[in-house]
């Protein structure tokens, strides 16, 4: 007898937990992505993380529901949409770099913050304890924007081994800079180039930068990654072939739109490594728990067609080291 009721209490047991695990199956979580860029800038990356999702067994519409939140390239307007998600009772925010990441974290210390990417360092920008125990509600993955500055500079420097002045643009909007620009001006130090600062704040300042960079004789160009830019990559990338100039990105579709070379992590394996993260979470995995993950998977790509445009021959060497040459 005593046999039997254990049997019958297990299997009301196990009936619990399976009605349990079929109800939190059943439950649609709310996930909202925040971004400085436009959503077309990043389609590809919001494709990647809707497939990682997919991958897990998660279904749009009935397991989840994304809300997309962009500020279009204008800093000002994170906070307000920001503010709009957690007013929607998202259960997660999925942040689209640095900016949105810093913005999220002063509207919610309770609403768990996936960082698809990160252009700082998260330690040092506050968004975590360390990367092994993040100890907050904010996790994800890392850039490591900062440390490949110099790198870029590197490979122009290669390309053109007499190049003795780099035009930079960047964004002073944009507080993860500061940082990348100390990074870059010890990489031209040691390989003998001087550094010109082109700040751009808006779409409108673009063609008065390119003419600085021109008027002060900039053998190369290097841009740095901002929402601003992806933005506008296209109009950027014709300026670039225009005026002439050997340009270096952080990020392959400014070269698929026909710059010239670019170097950086492989950003939509980053966004469909973020649907791990919400899955876990999702599990009862606590973000302050979830290490931060860095980049594994690089990127050189180099654009012959851009490079005959401006009369520019790639060396062998440089083109042999490429992971994708567009001809």
């Amino acid at each position: 007898m005593k046999t039997i009721l254990i049997g019958l209490l297990a299997t009301l047991f196990l009936s619990t937990v399976t009605y349990t695990e079929a109800q939190q199956t059943k439950r649609t979580f709310r996930i909202g992505y925040l971004t400085v860029s436009s959503l077309s800038a990043e389609a590809s990356r919001i494709e990647a993380f809707r497939r990682g999702l997919k991958d897990l067994g998660y279904i749009e519409g009935q397991t989840f529901v994304f809300e997309q939140r962009s500020a279009a390239g204008m800093y000002e307007r994170l906070p307000e949409l920001a503010d709009e998600l957690i007013r929607n009772n998202v259960d997660f925010i999925l942040s689209g770099g640095s900016s949105a990441t810093r913005v999220a974290q002063k509207v919610t210390s309770t609403v768990a913050i996936i960082m698809a990417t990160t252009t700082d360092d998260p330690v040092t920008a506050g968004f975590v304890a360390s990367l092994a125990r993040p100890g907050g509600n904010i996790t994800g993955l890392s850039l490591i924007s900062t440390e490949l500055s110099g790198k870029r500079l590197e490979l122009l420097k290669e390309v053109l081994p007499r190049a003795l002045r780099a035009a930079v643009l960047l964004n002073p909007d944009n507080p993860g800079h500061a940082s990348r620009l100390k990074e870059m001006e010890a990489a031209a130090r040691v390989i003998g180039m001087t550094l010109q600062s082109l700040a751009v704040r808006s779409s409108h300042d673009f063609e008065s930068a390119f003419r600085t960079a021109v008027k002060g004789r900039a053998d190369v160009l290097n841009v740095m990654g901002d929402a601003l830019f992806n933005t506008h990559r296209r109009g950027m990338v014709d300026l670039a072939i225009k005026n002439r100039l050997p340009a270096m990105y952080d990020r392959d579709d400014f070269v698929e739109a026909g710059g010239l070379m670019s170097y950086g992590a492989d950003v939509d394996d980053l966004y469909r490594r973020a649907a791990f993260y919400v899955d876990k979470v999702i599990k009862g995995v606590k973000p302050a728990d979830l290490p931060v993950e860095q980049p594994t998977k690089f990127e050189f790509i180099v654009n012959l067609k851009a490079a005959k445009q401006i009369g520019l021959t790639i060396p062998p060497n440089v083109l042999a080291r490429a992971d994708r040459v567009i001809r």
